[in-house]
Parts: C-alpha cells; structure tokens; sequence
C-alpha cells in the first residue's frame, strides 16, 4: 500500500472518531463536521510529505478544534455561545472512542427528520470518512448535488433540535432499524451497481461492511443488526467469482465456487447461526441464512432449493416487497419447475414496484429457457438488456440473447 493510500485509509478511519470528539465538545454537529473536513484537508495535504504524526487523532482534534473556534469568533452572533463552549472545555488528555459514541453518530445521521439520499450521504460523509467527491463518483452523480444533500442534512437536523446523545429505551429499536436500512441500501449499491461501467464499486462494499461491523460491536445484543453484517460478507464472499477476467457478469450457478472468500464464508455463518438461536427472526436474518444456503452447497447443483423457498416465505410475511417477490418465484420454479415459476410470475407482475423492472424481464427468460422456448427467452434478454442501466448486466443479458439465437 503506498503511503498516500495508507494515510487515506487512516483518515477514513479516524474521522468519525474526532467528529464525536468535536460534537460531544461543542454540541453543534454542523460546524463540527465542517471543522473536521478542513482537518482531513490539511492531513491529506500535509501527512504523505511530513509524516504520520505520532498521535493522529490528537493532531485532527486540535485542527478541527482551532477550526471551529476561529468560525464560532467569525460570527459576532456567536459570540455568547463562544464562551459558553469555552467553559464546556474538558482537560487536556486523549479520550478514547466508544461504542456508544460510534452508534450516537450513526444515529444521528440516520436521523428520521432526514430522507434516504441525505441519510445515505451524511452517513458516508461523517461516519464514512468519504469525501463529498468520492460519494458523488460513486453515485454517479455530480459532486454539488452531493454537497447539496449533505448541507441541508445538516441544517435539518440541527433544526430538528437533536442532540449527540443515544435515544430513550423506547425509540432505540426503531433507530437502529432506520440505521440498518442506510447500510443495507449502501451495500446493495456497492454490490450490483445500479448503473455504470461497473459490476461493483468496492468502495461503498467496504464502507457498509466496515459500518456494519461497528453497528453490530455497539449492539451486539441485536440480532438484525448481526444478521445484516452476516448478509454483507456471504454476499460479498463471492465477488472474485461474480466476474471474468474481460468483466463480463458470471451469474451464481455458473460462478466457480473455489473463488469464493472461505475467511468471509465461515464468519458470516457463524453470525447466523449464532442469531438465529438467539430469539425472534428479522428480515435481515433470513436473508442472511438464504445466502447462508446457498454458501453451504459446494455445487450450484446441491443448493437445498426447499430450504431457500421456506425461507422465502416466512420473509415474504415478515418484510415484503418486490425483489422478495421476484426472488421467491425463482425458488418456487427451482422446486416445482420452471412452468410454475412461469405461471407465477404472471400473477405478481403487474404488481407497480415489479412493472417495467428489467429483472422481471431476466427471470422470465431464464425461465422462458428452461422450459425450451429458445424464441420467448430471447426477446425477454433483450428486453431486461434495453430497461437496465448497468453496462455489465447489459452485456451479460445481450449475449445470452446471441446464445439463443443461434
């Protein structure tokens, strides 16, 4: 790793820690997170010349905190609450980052006052440690719409009137869920990019991970968010083999399971086993023993398909939507026949969230091949080719299309 790579992942690292330093100390989060931005800054700029200094995190407080007071004395409006920061001064001395304070950060950026986007944003932003640059690149989106999103995030919440400090008993779990949601919609993005030139951007993979598994060491008591880190790695064990070599998408049954990360595999599974002996069942979870099935068979040919369609089934009571919906017609067809999951999918397909999706398109000519209608199938991959952004999909789609035709 080269040095400027080494300081990078330093910095991501360390920014939220010295974010919660800064908003613990002076209680306003906008400024504070703007403070620390200019710290990260001038660490970019300085740390890969002059060297890591030997207390990191120390040297960014100081930064930030210099930062932040020379704004507070900019403003003469701010004066009065320049001195009342003064005497909230704790001593000097490194305070060490906790798990509450880890969860508090991601709590606030998922605040409910927030939509999606901005939740999704302002959680890469300040917890992340991703520059406004790098989140657009990854959204593919220009960079000031970005900055836009984080901005009014943060104006919203300071004026919702939220405070750095863990919700009551009783608001706690609906916060968390809202938290796992920004993870998981983090990870679904990095995993299969929506549109693009890329199968997957690796960079939003591992800030859901790295998230996830800070969620999970601050609630470890919480068997949705165990689950949903489960998810992430035995769905991202698999992404050596998702490709080939020229880029092209290799589709799970054809994928050489040799390729797969066992390090991932093995943890994952144990995260589910361990939660779903630990009380009431989440969404999360059952999707994280789904892939947990699929895991476990060591040929595309043994995955215990009942199994997978059982656990469809309770999810598709617990949490439904479209994709749960797609997701089962495909199990019941690999249970009963295709001809089944034909007919299926012809009763949920005029359901609004699934009308027009490119993968209704692809599952109907997977579908339409197996039971030999060479035609049919082709017409359905150029047609789920044609509705998707994503230029690997597209590609994958198209040639399976040539492969029927000829």
């Amino acid at each position: 790793m080269s040095g400027g790579a080494a300081v990078e992942g330093l910095l991501r690292e360390l920014a939220p820690q010295v974010l919660t330093r800064l908003v613990r100390r002076y209680g306003d989060f906008d400024s504070s997170e703007d403070a620390v931005q200019e710290a990260l800054l001038a660490a970019a700029q300085q740390w890969p010349d002059e060297g890591v200094p030997e207390n990191p995190r120390g040297w960014l407080v100081t930064v930030a905190s210099r930062r932040l007071i020379e704004m507070v004395r900019s403003d003469a409006a701010r004066r009065r609450r320049e001195a009342g920061t003064a005497q909230r001064e704790p001593p000097p001395g490194e305070q060490q980052p906790s798990a509450d304070d880890s969860l508090t950060l991601l709590l606030l950026c998922c605040h409910p006052s927030l939509t999606p986007a901005s939740q999704v944003a302002l959680t890469l932003r300040a917890v992340g440690g991703l520059t406004t640059a790098e989140i657009a690149r990854a959204y593919l989106v220009p960079e000031a719409t970005i900055g836009q999103r984080i901005s009014r995030a943060k104006q919203r919440i300071t004026a919702s009137g939220a405070r750095f400090r863990l919700p009551s008993a009783e608001d706690r779990p609906r916060r968390i869920a809202g938290v796992l949601q920004v993870l998981y919609l983090v990870f679904n993005e990095g995993y299969t990019a929506s549109s693009g030139a890329e199968l997957v951007r690796t960079d939003l993979v591992a800030e859901a991970v790295r998230l996830a598994r800070q969620l999970h060491a601050a609630v470890p008591e919480d068997g949705e968010a165990a689950g949903l880190l489960a998810l992430m790695l035995l769905t991202d064990a698999r992404r050596a083999a998702r490709t080939r070599d020229d880029g092209a998408l290799v589709p799970l049954a054809e994928q050489d399971r040799g390729r797969w990360d066992r390090n991932a595999i093995d943890e994952g599974l144990a995260l589910v086993e361990r939660t779903l002996a630990s009380g009431p069942v989440g969404p999360y979870q059952l999707q994280a023993a789904i892939a947990a099935v699929h895991a476990e068979a060591p040929r595309a040919e043994d995955t215990d398909w009942p199994q997978i369609l059982a656990l469809y089934d309770l999810l598709r009571l617990t949490a439904p939507g479209p994709m749960v919906t797609l997701n089962r017609v495909v199990a019941v067809a690999m249970v009963h026949g295709a001809e089944e999951g034909l007919r299926l999918l012809r009763e949920v397909e005029a359901e609004e969230a699934l009308a027009g999706h490119h993968r209704v398109d692809a599952v109907r000519a997977h579908l339409l091949e197996l039971v030999g209608d060479r035609t049919a199938a082709r017409e359905a991959y150029l047609r789920a080719a044609r509705r998707t952004l994503s230029v690997p999909e597209q590609r994958y789609l198209r040639s399976r299309a040539v492969a029927l035709g000829e």
